[in-house]
């Protein structure tokens, strides 16, 4: 099966090591080069994530969509920032900029503190059960041509009917993430690609198993895509990779002496389900499988996508590979200096991957 690559659309050149430079949370000239890079060195697509003071995701993503030909665009979107009539006909307009390359991340919210910063606040049960309704209701609006009435638990209203639809036919892809049970059901049900944090191989086989289940309670006779994802350290050997690897964990708690990494994640006490999870794993050991290492999940609270494979390129790709023998063929990936590691994982990572994913697919054709 194909393999593709995501990586990260950032706004600014911050990362966990490094305070972002002089020109503010929406450099532009920044935001263009890092897209560049990804597209100029194999990558299929970048991420354009969401926090409550963020840059606007949609508005950025289409100023990239308008400047570059072929990169493809992950957007990130919650559910409590706009009505979902308004927000299929924002993605449907960002689809046509982009000539059909928008899939959409749909993010119920994992922290309580965080979505209440937009004047969410709903339990996290509940935030589950609207995005499924949400995601419905985009789905309708991208593909019906007739005006249609809801009344739904979280929404209503009457006579709705597009007059702007998507190029992707009969609609873009939708994307989800999560690690709870609700989290499972949810994405499931409604789910194009499944997104899970890197975890060992045991753990995450456990969870696309968990996925499977979740689709087939939902009556759907296909299954998500899944997507998993790594923060990568690579260097020529493998001395020098495990060097830099602790390199970073030594400037992640530098910077943290200076500062919270950021106002949406507690360090000690995360409310989502993926990043107890993480640091559950990282209290069990710091390398798992081949290339797994957690410290810098351990420094980061478990924050989002935190987990790193270390090693040489080649190390890293045959890492990789293991997942995607497990049934993994979005793979995810985020350095910490972003550009120049979105460049060197393009040079010489990508490569074996894509080439020893071509030789399973001609074997198996044989």
């Amino acid at each position: 099966m194909p393999v593709e690559f995501l990586g990260i659309a950032a706004t600014n050149d911050g990362s966990e090591t490094t305070p972002r430079s002089s020109n503010g949370a929406f450099d532009k000239d920044y935001t263009l080069r890092l897209a560049r890079a990804h597209e100029e060195h194999g990558w299929d697509r970048v991420l354009f994530a969401y926090g409550s003071g963020a840059p606007e995701p949609s508005a950025a993503a289409a100023y990239l969509a308008s400047k570059l030909d072929r990169l493809q665009i992950l957007l990130a979107h919650r559910p409590n920032v706009s009505y979902p009539t308004f927000a299929a006909k924002t993605f449907a307009t960002l689809d046509q900029i982009s000539d059909g390359r928008l899939t959409v991340h749909f993010i119920t919210g994992g922290t309580d503190h965080e979505q209440q910063r937009e004047g969410d606040y709903l339990t996290k049960d509940q935030r589950y059960s609207r995005t499924r309704e949400y995601i419905q209701i985009v789905k309708k609006a991208w593909t019906s041509r007739s005006a249609f009435d809801h009344d739904g638990e979280h929404y209503h209203f009457a006579d709705f009917v597009s007059d702007v639809f998507p190029v992707q036919q009969p609609r873009p892809n939708v994307s989800f993430g999560g690690s709870s049970p609700a989290a499972y059901a949810a994405g499931g049900a409604e789910a194009d690609i499944f997104c899970l944090w890197g975890e060992p191989l045991a753990e995450t086989a456990q969870q696309i198993e968990s996925v499977k289940q979740a689709a087939k309670d939902a009556g759907r006779t296909d299954v998500p895509r899944i997507q998993v994802a790594f923060r990568p350290i690579i260097a020529p050997t493998e001395e020098l990779a495990w060097e830099k690897a602790h390199r970073t964990v030594d400037r992640i708690e530098a910077r943290k002496a200076n500062g919270p990494l950021s106002r949406r994640h507690s360090l000690t006490s995360p409310e989502n389900t993926g990043s107890q999870r993480l640091l559950a794993v990282a209290e069990r050991g710091e390398r798992f499988d081949r290339a797994l290492w957690t410290p810098t999940a351990k420094a980061t609270g478990g924050a989002g996508n935190s987990n790193a494979l270390v090693g040489t390129p080649e190390t890293v790709a045959q890492a990789l590979l293991d997942y995607y023998d497990l049934g993994v063929d979005i793979l995810s990936a985020r350095g910490y200096d972003l550009l120049d590691d979105a460049i060197d994982f393009g040079r010489y990572v990508i490569p074996i991957v894509r080439e020893e994913v071509a030789k399973r697919d001609r074997a198996g054709a044989a």
